[in-house]
């Protein structure tokens, strides 16, 4: 089955690339399979303290997985599968695309204005020619109304 890999963090952004892979994959009798990346520490606290900050993301990961499998559920009655995998963002997502045969695309959105974002800035960049699927840019300025005609 033809699926969407869409990357979910808090921004805005990534809110309409999940729409936007949600409403392709009804409309293409695929599916959407959520990602969501716990990147690493910057420090080693002590044992307990780093625990906690561990498990405080995890936890968070969970919460955004959680909000975007209700999100592709309500916006296109499709149950999305899901991954929460802690490393660099690029790294991960890399290795995502390389363990599902079925990524037909990798959804991304763009800032409405300034940078693009570090995952969009590299898998449009140095990187746009390595990768087994195409990239899916969602403009972060883009009205919905005109998202969900696109889409």
């Amino acid at each position: 089955m033809r699926t969407y890999l869409v990357v979910i963090d808090d921004s805005p952004e990534a809110s309409l690339a999940l729409r936007f892979a949600a409403r392709r994959a009804a409309r293409t009798g695929g599916g959407v399979t959520v990602l969501a990346i716990i990147p690493p520490q910057d420090f080693v606290a002590f044992g307990g303290v780093q625990a906690t900050i561990e498990a405080e993301a995890r936890e968070h990961a969970e919460q955004l997985i959680a909000a975007a499998v209700d999100a592709v559920q309500q916006e296109a009655g499709i149950t999305a599968q899901t991954l929460i995998k802690s490393g660099k963002p690029v790294e991960v997502v890399r290795e995502a695309i390389g363990e599902k045969d079925e990524v037909s695309a990798l959804v991304l959105a763009t800032a409405p204005s300034g940078a693009p974002g570090p995952l969009v800035t590299y898998f449009t960049g140095q990187d746009a020619g390595t990768l087994p699927c195409p990239v899916m840019l969602v403009p972060g300025g883009i009205d919905i109304a005109r998202l969900d005609a696109l889409s």
